[in-house]
């Protein structure tokens, strides 16, 4: 893109008006700030919503715990540091060309040089009578989403008129809702325009083994209400009827082009307001991108990638660069009801003499299809339920694949699969269809961070960042260390497969070679000694982490079992498991603390902290505590934290499961899991989420079917919103699915790889960890099942272990010349009716005291 021109701006700037702030217009403001342009212009922008643009493409996330600040497209300092007047809930209403203004709903005139309208689309509603009812609702906009949340409470069941691609994301939300859901789709199958007749018996299949009832080949002919007005039921046009409470319509959309119709703008003859090659409409002053323009080959466009190009040739003419759009690649690749779904190219084989390659598996549910041309020559393809292969094929449309084309389809074991490397694609390959960014411009940045800034390749719908991964360059030595060549996770499956229960033995028989017979590093020695204590029960390792070697191996916390803190004393938390507590096992914390002065402190955790305790006083502490019935709470340990709770049905009004004894149930099946960091959890008994459980690594949230899980989430400093890796699951099925979660994640993170950093840097990311852990399709969940059992068989708590033995007490000193002497130098003084460290007494005579 040739640079703009940074020549000094007049006093008096021409207007630029942008109608319309979703995702196109957001991205033309971007392109327009590229180019330089909003330093040429006054750049004013109506939005009819009351917030800026957001995610669209993942509005369904909505449900699944973001927010709306999460689906914010806007960074916050976006439109002050660029100048541009930012006008929210306000509505345009009509537009004058003569004079060159725009009124808006609330009576304002804003005057332009230049228009430029991404006013998008409306959801089309089918003139049935009943649609107006109340619990009719349209799936568009965070208010209709919120909308929908509001009207299903209470509610059973749910109808979706339309089995597209938001018709299934609404029907796959009414689902996570509770609610028993239909789709009813006019076509003859499901997304009649992105799969072909194959594709829809498979998806029509895998969605209905989901307990979703699936009408096709029927259309709406009415909507039924009761006494009181509300939707009871629909009437379809094949005569058959089923009973609702409630009716989303999702049955395609329609450009919003009612402003340019009534100012004489051109418009299509099935809608959409005409364009050229730069976007410009029948008046040169007036621009017109999205959803609302007819391209130049007389296609109105409905996904974001040509929104997207469509912005970028607009702004290319306002700053007088070369651009144009002339039409856009249909691909998509998306995750529908929990299936994968793709089409690309000539999916449906319109072109002349074509022929189709097929791979069809009823049973999984899986269906592939390539369409290639006489010459080999591949012009487009369908997968359902397997679209592993769609990123790397989709940028090979138009050539002849490297490799027989049956291979690219077929199975394990029937001649298939061949999975292409990067190296088959072209550097004019387009990788991100959205961004429309090509393998050439991803391989010159260093890293997926780099890729994103630069290029915004992987910040659309995502589809691409698989395949971004393969193509950026992988570092050379991998190793854990300077002592080990190996990575923590090929570590653990040697000492996994090995049995070997020593570092030593370890670093002398899988070291490197200049390490060998060494004593380690202190990278590598707590990362061995975790590895060693998660396998402990399966390998026949001692489990007491400060036996023998074991306790060479430690950090400071676990050699002491507490956290130590600032002035070298340490806390103590005893475990609560889900926050439940007696009146009388308070009333022990309270005498505890008391006795031995400490502080105490009630964390987020729904723990009781006690500070203070100086490491001699540890046993004595730990004897009140566990004869009163509690363990260690491994606060101190890369080990499972907390599993926080709300109340739940038991007490609350809105709770629809008992969370309660959900969450104690799993803190004290993962008490004293070792891993590669600390994990927290928590469980919440609606969906009003009091116990913030998509924020933990692994949370629960409760349905009216049972349990969502979602894994992956982090608070603290880079805060990450948790991904919903499976729904309305029963007890059972959920324990089984932490269980293989919690034990993949720990034989495949790095050293101290939070599962929020594990999970985005997974290949394959949520899809891959699905597809292990839920469709076993590594054949390993027995295997994490197993080892999980091994442990909650084998768990002991470390500080009754410790009070037994008179030997692991004897650690237990400040001085080890001076066993009965405690440091001097860990002192306090009061603060608030407690104490808090006198931090004068660790400070240079002269220096600045701390109190």
């Amino acid at each position: 893109m040739p640079k703009p021109d940074m020549t000094p701006m007049p006093d008096t700037l021409p207007t630029l008006l942008l109608i319309g702030h979703g995702m196109v217009g957001q991205r033309f403001l971007e392109a327009l700030v590229e180019r330089g342009e909003h330093k040429r212009r006054r750049v004013v922008v109506l939005c009819e919503e009351p917030r800026p643009a957001y995610d669209r493409v993942h509005l369904t996330s909505y449900f699944e715990g973001k927010s709306a600040d999460d689906l914010s497209l806007t960074p916050a300092a976006f439109m002050a540091e660029h100048g541009i007047e930012l006008h929210l809930g306000e509505a345009a209403e009509s537009i004058d060309r003569e004079s060159r203004k725009v009124v808006s709903r609330s009576g304002r005139a804003f005057a332009y040089d230049t228009l430029v309208l991404a006013t998008g689309s409306y959801p089309f509603v089918p003139p049935v009578p009943g649609k107006d009812a109340e619990g009719c609702f349209v799936y568009r906009t965070i208010e209709d989403l919120e909308a929908i949340e509001a009207y299903a409470k209470g509610r059973t069941r749910g109808a979706v008129v339309g089995g597209g691609l938001l018709g299934l994301e609404a029907a796959g939300a009414l689902k996570g809702l509770g609610l028993g859901t239909r789709i009813v789709e006019f076509a003859p199958r499901l997304m009649p325009a992105q799969v072909d007749e194959g594709g829809g018996a498979a998806l029509l299949r895998t969605i209905e083994d989901m307990g979703l009832t699936v009408h096709t080949g029927a259309g709406t002919e009415e909507v039924v209400t009761g006494a009181d007005g509300r939707v009871t039921g629909m009437r379809l046009t094949d005569g058959s009827e089923l009973a609702t409470d409630l009716v989303v319509f999702s049955a395609g959309v329609r450009p919003r082009d009612q402003l340019a119709r009534e100012c004489g703008l051109a418009v299509g003859e099935r809608g959409g307001i005409t364009v050229d090659e730069a976007c410009r409409t029948s008046d040169p002053a007036v621009f017109a991108i999205g959803e609302c323009a007819q391209a130049v080959d007389g296609r109105v466009y409905g996904l974001v990638a040509p929104g997207y190009a469509m912005a970028e040739a607009a702004a290319d003419a306002l700053a007088g660069f070369p651009g144009s759009f002339t039409g856009a690649d249909m691909s998509t690749k998306l995750k529908l009801l929990g299936v994968d779904v793709a089409s690309f190219g000539d999916a449906h084989g319109t072109a002349e003499g074509c022929l189709d390659v097929v791979y069809a598996d009823s049973r999984s549910g899986t269906y592939k299809k390539l369409v290639m041309d006489p010459e080999g020559v591949l012009l487009g393809g369908v997968f359902v339920g397997d679209a592993e292969a769609y990123g790397m094929l989709r940028p090979l449309t138009g050539s002849v694949p490297p490799v027989a084309p049956e291979q690219l389809v077929l199975p394990a074991g029937a001649g298939g699969p061949v999975k292409l490397g990067p190296e088959a694609l072209p550097d004019d390959a387009i990788v991100c269809s959205c961004h429309n960014v090509t393998k050439g411009e991803i391989c010159a940045c260093g890293d997926l961070p780099e890729v994103k800034k630069c290029t915004k390749a992987g910040t659309g719908c995502g589809s691409c960042v698989k395949t971004i991964l393969q193509l950026l360059p992988q570092t050379g030595d991998q190793g854990l260390c300077g002592c080990f060549g190996h990575t923590r996770a090929e570590l653990y499956e040697i000492v996994r497969v090995k049995r070997i229960t020593s570092y030593a033995r370890l670093l002398d028989e899988h070291g490197r070679e200049s390490a060998r017979g060494g004593e380690g590093c202190e990278i590598c020695k707590p990362a061995v000694g975790s590895i060693i204590a998660s396998l402990a029960p399966a390998i026949g390792a001692e489990g007491y982490v400060l036996d023998g070697e074991q306790a060479a191996l430690q950090d400071t916390n676990d050699h002491f079992l507490a956290n130590m803190q600032r002035n070298g004393s340490y806390s103590v938390v005893p475990r609560v498991p889900g926050g439940e507590i007696t009146p009388e096992k308070l009333i022990v914390i309270g005498e505890v603390a008391r006795d031995f002065g400490l502080y105490t402190k009630i964390t987020g955790g729904q723990r009781i902290d006690l500070f203070g305790a100086r490491v001699d006083q540890l046993p004595a502490i730990w004897a009140r505590l566990v004869d009163a019935g509690f363990e260690s709470g491994h606060a101190y340990g890369k080990a499972l934290r907390t599993v926080k709770s709300c109340v739940g049905q038991t007490w609350c009004r809105y709770g629809v499961q008992d969370s309660v004894r959900m969450a104690i149930d799993l803190e004290l099946r993962y008490r004293g899991l070792r891993a590669p960091h600390k994990l927290k959890s928590a469980v919440s008994g609606c969906a009003r989420e009091c116990a913030e459980a998509q924020s933990k690594d692994f949370g629960v949230i409760a349905t009216a079917s049972g349990w969502n899980l979602y894994v992956g989430g982090n608070g603290g400093m880079t805060p990450r919103h948790a991904d919903l890796l499976a729904q309305d699951l029963s007890d059972a099925e959920l324990i089984r699915l932490i269980d293989r979660f919690l034990m993949f994640y720990i034989r495949t993170a790095d050293r101290l790889e939070r599962t929020a950093s594990w999970l985005e840097r997974l290949e394959g990311g949520l899809d891959h960890l699905r597809e292990v852990i839920v469709e076993d399709s590594l054949g390993l969940c027995e295997e994490l099942e197993s080892l999980m059992a091994a442990h909650v068989a084998g768990y002991r708590d470390e500080w009754a272990e410790t009070l037994q033995d008179p030997e692991r007490l004897a650690r237990f000193v400040s001085f080890v010349n001076a066993p009965g002497t405690p440091d001097p130098t860990v002192q306090f003084v009061a603060e608030r009716d407690q104490m808090k460290p006198d931090l004068e007494v660790l400070i240079p005579e002269g220096a600045l005291s701390i109190r």
